[in-house]
């Protein structure tokens, strides 16, 4: 039901970060123990495993309207994307709050500096099993995070909004003072705050759509959003290693990935001002 909508999507967001941060700590001791291609392999086994479970899952479906002759648009997906774009764009809401996760993902090249803080600044010897502590961690943060947001701020339209808003300054104050952090110890809570906010955006964001978008559009609207997504995170983290590359200082990177965040927290604040009475209603 649309009253439970937030629950589920927390729930799912649980699952999906405490197998991250399972198999992130796993994959921090393998690799210690055994070398980074040992780890691949298993994870790529992984993969094999979760595509067995999941072939036989049967899910309701609506047939299309009319049946037409599928091109290759329609196998590659970009038909139904298209028609998702076209959608938001006549819809300022969803817009809107399709931009959340994208805008999580203008700074999303601290996923890369989890790993280097782990294996460089943190460790000496190219040691994985620090990045994997870092990984975990911000997988409990992703656990936690929405549960955390749905007890203490509430679960109506107006609580979801101000959650999104509030994250990306969490976001933004725990990974400035992860910038800082003089060692792995210190680094944790850090971390851990970063993911609590991140998650929120994410659970939040989710359900908010599926409240709003009608069943006929929803999975093309999703589809978009994953589209934007990955296309930002990707340019967030070839950036952030090329910076890498070019010899800046990681500290000084997860500090201005760290800024970054506050871009799109000021535009939520400054939406949420001019849309105070269409945000108030349920």
């Amino acid at each position: 039901s649309p009253e439970e909508l937030i629950l589920a999507n927390a729930l799912s967001g649980a699952t999906w970060s405490i197998m991250l941060a399972f198999g992130a700590a796993l994959g921090g001791f393998i690799t210690y123990l055994y070398g980074w291609e040992t780890a691949i392999i298993i994870d790529a086994a992984t993969f094999l495993v979760s595509a067995v479970m999941l072939a036989g899952l049967d899910l309701p479906h609506e047939a299309p309207a009319k049946k037409e002759k599928p091109n290759w648009q329609d196998f590659t997906g970009i038909t139904d994307m298209r028609e998702g774009f076209k959608y938001v764009l006549r819809h300022k809401e969803v817009a809107t709050l399709l931009l959340v996760k994208s805008g999580w993902a203008l700074s999303g090249g601290i996923l890369v500096l989890l790993t280097i803080f782990g294996e460089q600044v943190f460790a000496s010897g190219g040691q994985g099993g620090k990045s994997g502590v870092l990984y975990s961690v911000r997988g409990l943060g992703a656990a936690i995070g929405p549960i955390l947001a749905w007890h203490y701020f509430g679960e109506t339209k107006k609580d979801m909004y101000r959650s999104i808003s509030l994250s990306f300054f969490v976001a933004s104050g725990a990974y400035i003072l992860f910038s800082r952090a003089p060692n792995l110890l210190w680094a944790i809570p850090f971390v851990l705050l970063g993911h609590i906010g991140g998650s929120i955006q994410w659970v939040f964001s989710t359900t908010l759509l599926q409240q709003i978008v009608p069943n006929q559009f929803r999975g093309r609207v999703f589809a978009a959003e994953m589209a934007l997504l990955t296309l930002i995170l990707s340019f967030s983290t070839y950036f952030t290693g090329l910076g890498l590359d070019h010899g800046v200082n990681p500290r000084l990177l997860a500090l201005r990935l760290a800024l970054i965040f506050l871009v799109p927290g000021t535009f939520w604040v400054i939406y949420l001002r001019l849309n105070k009475k269409s945000i108030g209603n349920p």
